[in-house]
């Protein structure tokens, strides 16, 4: 494969930290964050994730394609990293300062219907989600399907977490909002 398409992916990866990264800097002040213990949880399922795609040293059954190279299937791979993190973009671009990286509760928190959120309570994991299908696919490897069900563990027990949380915090609208959303793409409720 020419390697200016191997980088592609990384790259997509890349810019989308960096648009995180800046992006980050207009969250509100907290006023509740889930204790490290719970973070910890659901973040080293994730940091492993990630360093399934980096490694360069793999056990051989990690290593095992789980399908044969092809660049309709690279393609394909590309098209649904990218399609995911536009998602995840454009949901963290409409959460604006409720957004955290941490299952928290902002000062002035407030429930967000608009953009992707008016069909899907977490659009943010499901971008991410799709861009990690979307790397497991133009990798071929094993890894990538292992990487891509730790991070639907983590994302699963985030959004319990959360869900219960504003529950809590919101009340009655949180339980009518999720009745008229999906918590994730493919429409799981």
């Amino acid at each position: 494969m020419l390697l200016a398409a191997r980088l592609l992916i990384p790259a997509l990866w890349l810019i989308w930290v960096l648009i995180w990264l800046v992006m980050a800097r207009r969250a509100k002040p907290v006023a509740w964050r889930e204790s490290r213990a719970s973070r910890l949880v659901t973040t080293l399922p994730l940091v492993v994730a990630w360093g399934l795609f980096g490694a360069f040293r793999l056990p051989d059954w990690l290593a095992r394609r789980w399908h044969e190279p092809s660049w309709a299937l690279y393609w394909l791979g590309v098209a649904l990293v990218a399609a995911g993190l536009m998602l995840a973009v454009w949901a963290r671009i409409k959460l604006a300062g409720n957004w955290s990286g941490t299952v928290t509760l902002k000062e002035d928190h407030e429930i967000v219907r608009t953009g992707p959120y008016r069909w899907i309570r977490h659009p943010i994991y499901s971008g991410l989600l799709l861009g990690l299908l979307g790397s497991a696919v133009a990798l071929g490897d094993v890894r990538g399907l292992v990487a891509l069900l730790l991070a639907v563990g983590a994302f699963w027990a985030r959004i319990r977490l959360e869900e219960r949380r504003l529950e809590d915090h919101f009340g009655a609208a949180y339980v009518e909002y999720r009745r008229a959303s999906w918590a994730i793409i493919p429409l799981v409720y």
